[in-house]
């Protein structure tokens, strides 16, 4: 079993802390795992089992404890006196009210409140009113690279390309058989979509969903809009509006399948409002829906090292400079990094493309080509770096 360490070392950090830790993130990304290694290093640490409570709520044996009342009452009588209970309440968005719950463990003496769930929702409304400032958000992502490699081991090559093929959710990696794998990746896809949106959101036309999910799968990394989206589905005869496309992408985006990226205007130095990029929470989803015939590396490229800066705490956005674009600014603090991401930069054209945007940017901030090619480029301070060497860094940690 691989160590998710980032988040790992955040949620010790934060043991008996006076906070509501809440983990998020896609279905199948190792929340319960991390969960379970938490919590053996708590027992490491000297806790007894009766100082642990868990119960993950995805389980028919924990059906019983859905009803609100039920859970609190079931909890509190297994508190432990005088000593730290730790309670461990995961996908706990299924527990209607579970709020109210959380927020009276929370108040009391000795407890220390770990929460997962699979939807950017639980964090809105009553939830946020009632716990404002007293929680603290892990956002946990599928496999980085690093943490695939760790698993495989071997040729980093190798490795690298069956990661950029199949993707980094967890228990996948384990899969050698494909169309095994396939299944897995089928029965991820299909609970998000029917399980988190059909049903939260009561859509009723699933067809035209699945066709905007469709679209925005197959235009990772191009800039488009609810309106693009509409017009382009109503032209292949799925007759729908800007606002119900937008209605779905929220969706998309609160149960951590697609991620939203912003422009920012660099010389400006203000935020656009319009045109947006989208990327996917892993890029084995893209290969379910498209096969991996090898089109469009591109952007599967820059979605992997977008997901990447996410794991390493940056803001990110799409950086405007003039007429150009650049593909990343990452933002920490007062810090900044610029990055351009191409599959190969050996061709002269492609190039200048790639180096104009970053040598029109003047400032003393790093910037960054990360491509696939091994030949070493740049100019005017500007680095080539590969990608296997980018992903590899130790720039993992979350703060």
């Amino acid at each position: 079993m691989v160590q998710r360490t980032q988040y790992l070392e955040k949620l010790i950090k934060l043991k008996d802390k006076q906070v509501i830790k809440v983990v998020t993130g896609v279905r199948r990304c190792g929340k319960s795992t991390l969960l379970q290694q938490f919590q053996a290093y708590l027992k490491e640490q000297g806790a007894d089992e009766d100082q642990i409570i868990s119960l993950n709520f995805e389980k028919l044996e924990n059906e019983p404890l859905l009803e609100y009342h039920a859970l609190y009452d079931y909890m509190k009588e297994r508190l432990v006196s005088g000593r730290m209970t730790y309670i461990f309440l995961d996908e706990i968005q299924n527990v209607p009210e579970f709020q109210k719950v959380v927020d009276s463990l929370f108040a009391m003496e000795l407890t220390d409140v770990y929460i997962t769930g699979s939807n950017a929702h639980m964090l809105s409304g009553e939830l946020a009113t009632l716990l404002s400032g007293r929680y603290m958000e892990i956002q946990m992502l599928p496999f980085s690279f690093a943490e695939y490699y760790a698993l495989t081991g071997g040729d980093r090559r190798q490795a690298w390309n069956t990661y950029f093929v199949n993707g980094g959710f967890p228990y996948a990696a384990y899969i050698e058989e494909e169309d095994i794998r396939r299944d897995y990746l089928q029965g991820i896809y299909h609970t998000v979509l029917l399980k988190d949106i059909v049903e939260r959101k009561r859509i009723q036309d699933v067809t035209l969903l699945e066709s905007v999910v469709r679209f925005l799968f197959d235009n990772v990394g191009n800039i488009v809009s609810a309106k693009k989206i509409a017009d382009s589905l109503t032209s292949y005869g799925r007759k729908t509006t800007s606002a119900t496309v937008e209605q779905y992408i929220r969706a998309l985006e609160e149960s951590f399948i697609l991620y939203r990226l912003g422009r920012y205007d660099i010389k400006g130095k203000q935020y656009l409002k319009s045109l947006e990029k989208y990327y996917l929470v892993d890029q084995g989803l893209r290969g379910l829906l498209f096969g991996n015939s090898g089109r469009d590396i591109g952007h599967i490229l820059e979605n992997i090292v977008y997901l990447e800066l996410l794991r390493r705490g940056y803001q990110v956005s799409v950086g405007k400079v003039g007429s150009h674009e650049i593909d990343f600014v990452a933002g920490k603090g007062d810090d900044r990094i610029y990055y351009q991401v191409a599959a190969s930069i050996l061709d002269e054209k492609t190039y200048e493309r790639e180096i104009t945007p970053l040598k029109m940017v003047k400032n003393h901030y790093p910037k960054y080509i990360v491509t696939m090619d091994e030949v070493p480029m740049g100019e005017d301070g500007i680095r080539q770096i590969n990608v296997i060497d980018f992903l590899m860094e130790d720039g993992n940690t979350i703060l």
